[in-house]
């Protein structure tokens, strides 16, 4: 009862904000986009005095420091016209200090930012981060705002904020659109994607809330989804509902960018999720198979993580730090669901599920990191873990608390039905966890591990508190297969990659660039010969090989992808070493690599004769929409 009053209590806290101050009114301008910077004017009620305002320090979804403070510029403060003299604070470089004159009550702000990354000519996405200016030392849930957005010329716009004056999707004119009064936390929370090739597409017309797909690539033909795609997302929507029995947003928008310029992304929302891919992404299954799971990963986080939330991850203001002590659950759950839900939904099947979650355990299992790191101290660490540096990164350990929170769930969702004859599962969990309050509009609701265990004990009555101990608190030398192993199916090694492994070489994009010889000699080696890591303890680290050195001949032969894999091939039953010539920074080296056991590929096998709770797992819970048949691509 004390979780669903505090729920309740927080859109009463944001009435009463709107009722005693007119809100900032801010217009982010977009017209600059392709010159790689944003505008805004803001207008702030304020009294005489000493005023402090501050632009967001930690992004909510980031796990860390990211306000892009560095990036902003041309901050002018006015008082009906006239320039006012500022102050950056000498300790927190994200406030500004103004002293407004006597007599004056709103006054006005002009601040741009360069934006170097989630734009392009045809594109843009506005994260409120960017252009936010408020004041300080306040809970930005009590902090009334009413924003407009101006985009160039004939550019939609995609986003779950309210249109005040009649926008419509279906014929984007550009220029200014107005949205109704929110608050600088939901305001942040509400990201914004415009494009000169827009298209809105609506999702699962029956469900309600009202759910979309808004889509901007740079070029024309890239926004207009496949007819199967928007069948699977009809599928998604639907099945979420039946996952989560319960939905905490007034209308749902996945934001899709389609852009080799723009960048990748991925980052949640309550009502809304920011999505980037190359800009061949979705256009064919073998393209979708290495984002299947993107959009219903931050789909999910708008119950888990953004309703749902770690006591200690939430803070009122951005100025505070946020503690990812139980990202495990945050993100870990979610990458669980993420790929469970696009299995249901047909996004991938499930033989790929199996394939991608074979690939998945694989790497964390040959992570000797792990032997010092606690999967725990990943998710506490998340803030100075999420650079994107590989040299070394199996001993160092990264954001593990994903992949690893993905076995932890799926090893509690099988002692479940394991221990009560799959009666019940996680979704049993899910439907107590992420449904307190049902539903609702988009609030945030705490909890910390105590209810965590409580709500797992409502289920099956267990020894949680261990179960979670051992696996999250203590560092573990492998990875958790038992959720694997009990779902029917254990992980083994062959000598040919599995079929998602191919087909994800063979479209390329993220997922698919890297020479995999992890397995066997312990690199991981680019088309081009460079080394990005060595496996701590493998072969290749005993042979004294570090990364970052380039590999320029194997066993007398010029490096090509081929000639390594023919190598470490070959190495099976031969006593001779694999021979390499490395260059290293101006230098130029041998290197022997011990190594006789050939090819290593992750698989999972079926376990003749045990329950596949995998296979459960993975099917729907709903009745599936067809999928129309698409044409394979010419090979």
């Amino acid at each position: 009862m004390r979780i669903r009053t505090t729920a309740l209590a927080l859109p009463l806290l944001a009435a009463s904000a709107f009722a005693q101050k007119a809100p900032i009114q801010i217009t982010a301008d977009l017209s600059d986009a392709p010159r790689k910077i944003y505008h805004a004017e803001i207008d702030i009620p304020v009294t005489a005095g000493a005023v402090s305002l501050t632009t967001p320090k930690w992004i909510p979804g980031n796990h860390r420091p990211t306000g892009p403070v560095s990036d902003i510029t041309g901050v002018v403060f006015t008082v009906n016209g006239k320039p006012l003299p500022w102050r950056r604070d000498d300790e927190d470089l994200y406030q500004y200090h103004v002293t407004v004159p006597a007599g004056v009550t709103t006054l006005h702000a002009h601040l741009d930012c360069i934006v170097t990354a989630r734009v392009s000519q045809k594109l843009a996405v506005l994260e409120w981060e960017k252009l936010l200016l408020y004041p300080a030392n306040t809970p930005v849930k009590d902090i009334a705002i009413q924003p407009s957005v101006t985009v160039p010329k004939g550019w939609g716009i995609g986003t779950a904020l309210t249109p005040t004056d009649g926008y419509d999707p279906q014929h984007p004119a550009g220029g200014t659109t107005h949205y109704a009064a929110t608050t600088v936390e939901q305001l942040e929370d509400s990201p914004v994607i415009t494009g000169q090739y827009f298209h809105e597409f609506t999702l699962a017309p029956e469900v309600t809330p009202k759910h979309y797909i808004d889509v901007v690539s740079d070029s024309a033909e890239d926004s207009k989804l496949r007819p199967a795609l928007l069948a699977e997302l009809n599928n998604l929507v639907r099945e979420s509902g039946a996952a989560y029995n319960s939905r905490h947003y007034n209308v749902y928008h996945f934001l899709l960018t389609l852009s080799d310029v723009a960048g990748g992304e991925g980052l949640e929302h309550g009502q809304s999720s920011d999505n980037g891919v190359g800009e061949k992404g979705f256009t064919d299954e073998p393209h979708q198979l290495a984002e299947a799971d993107l959009l219903s990963h931050e789909f999910t986080h708008s119950w888990n993580g953004k309703y749902r939330r770690p006591y200690n991850l939430y803070q009122d203001d951005f100025a505070k730090m946020q503690q990812g002590s139980l990202l495990w659950v945050y993100e870990g759950m979610t990458q669980y669901m993420g790929n469970v839900l696009a299995a249901r939904s047909g996004l991938k099947s499930q033989a790929q599920y199996r394939d991608m979650l074979a690939m998945s355990a694989a790497n964390l299992d040959y992570k000797p990191g792990r032997e010092w790191r606690s999967t725990e101290d990943t998710a506490i660490a998340a803030s100075i873990l999420r650079a994107n540096n590989a040299v070394w990164s199996n001993w160092r350990r990264g954001q593990d608390y994903y992949q690893e929170g993905e076995l932890f769930w799926l090893d509690a969702d099988t002692l479940i039905r394991q221990k009560t004859d799959n009666k019940k599962s996680l979704t049993d969990f899910q439907h107590i966890f992420l449904a307190k309050g049902g539903n609702t509009g988009p609030l945030i609701v705490t909890y910390n591990r105590d209810e965590l265990i409580a709500d797992l004990n409502q289920v099956l009555q267990y020894d949680w508190a261990t179960f979670i101990h051992e696996r999250i608190d203590n560092p573990n030398p492998h990875a958790d297969l038992a959720g694997i192993e009990r779902g029917g199916y254990k992980l083994v090694y062959t000598d040919k990659p599995n079929a998602s492994e191919r087909t994800m070489a063979m479209a390329g994009g993220r997922r698919g660039g890297a020479i995999n010889t992890w397995y066997s000699i312990g690199l991981r080696v680019g088309s081009d010969g460079v080394i990005s890591d060595v496996r701590w303890g493998s072969p290749a680290d005993k042979a004294n090989i570090a990364p970052t050195a380039k590999i320029l001949a194997i066993n007398g032969n010029i490096f090509s992808a081929e000639a390594l894999k023919a190598a470490i091939r070959e190495s099976k039953g031969n006593t001779e070493p694999i021979h390499l010539i490395l260059q290293s920074d101006t230098f130029v080296s041998t290197a022997d690599i011990n190594y006789h056991d050939g090819e290593r590929y992750p698989v999972l096998e079926r376990i003749e004769g045990a329950p596949a709770y995998l296979d459960e797992i993975t099917k729907p819970l709903t009745t599936p929409e067809k999928i129309p048949v698409e044409k394979k691509p010419a090979e």
